[in-house]
């Protein structure tokens, strides 16, 4: 199995080094040519604003949606869920409009607002996942086919999957728990 990671900005190395961990062949992705081959995209977490135009400027957009609507599973953490909507509500960039969404950037406040809780996720198991906010988007709104799999205590929406899509609105290349990782490439597989 083989694994893409957008490098363009952002914690692209944490992924590449938690799948690397799993045992998964990691490579970064950087240019519409690097996508040929791969079994899955993951876009990291960063800033949306800097990953988008620099998607746009390397001709990744439209490329990444093509891939996408041909199958290929693709996995977003905080910007990379910013950039997989279909919706910002606070966004005036150009999105890859992938999940029918709604999400709102730096939800939770600044830097100094960034925070770790336990996250209940049934899809992983009983053992609730650390999930580390940093800036951190929500999830406004979900439509269609969207499946949400972890709320916060005050019913927030912070994980959705839709098919082979997963966007998480916090890091969890950031944490020793590689069950989200395992959940995608699961989702790769066929396993899950």
């Amino acid at each position: 199995m083989k694994i893409g990671v957008l490098a363009s900005q952002g914690a692209f190395i944490e992924h590449i080094a938690k799948l690397r961990e799993l045992g998964v062949e990691a490579v970064p992705v950087r240019l519409p040519e690097e996508l040929e081959g791969l079994d899955g995209l993951i876009i990291p977490g960063g800033e949306s604003t800097s990953i988008g135009r620099l998607m746009r400027d390397y001709r990744l957009t439209q490329a990444i949606r093509d891939k996408v609507k041909d199958g290929m599973p693709v996995f977003g953490t905080c910007a990379g869920m910013i950039l997989m909507a279909r919706k910002s509500s606070d966004a005036n960039f150009e999105s890859l409009g992938l999940m029918d969404i709604t999400v709102r950037r730096n939800a939770f406040g600044r830097q100094r607002e960034s925070f770790e809780t336990e996250l209940d996720v049934s899809v992983l198991d009983e053992k609730p996942f650390p999930g580390v906010f940093i800036r951190a988007p929500l999830i406004e709104k979900v439509n269609g086919t969207v499946e949400v799999l972890a709320r916060l205590a005050d019913g927030t929406i912070v994980a959705v999957r839709d098919g082979k899509m997963l966007a998480l609105a916090f890091h969890p290349e950031l944490t020793d728990d590689p069950r989200f990782h395992q959940y995608f490439l699961d989702m790769v597989s066929g396993r899950e």
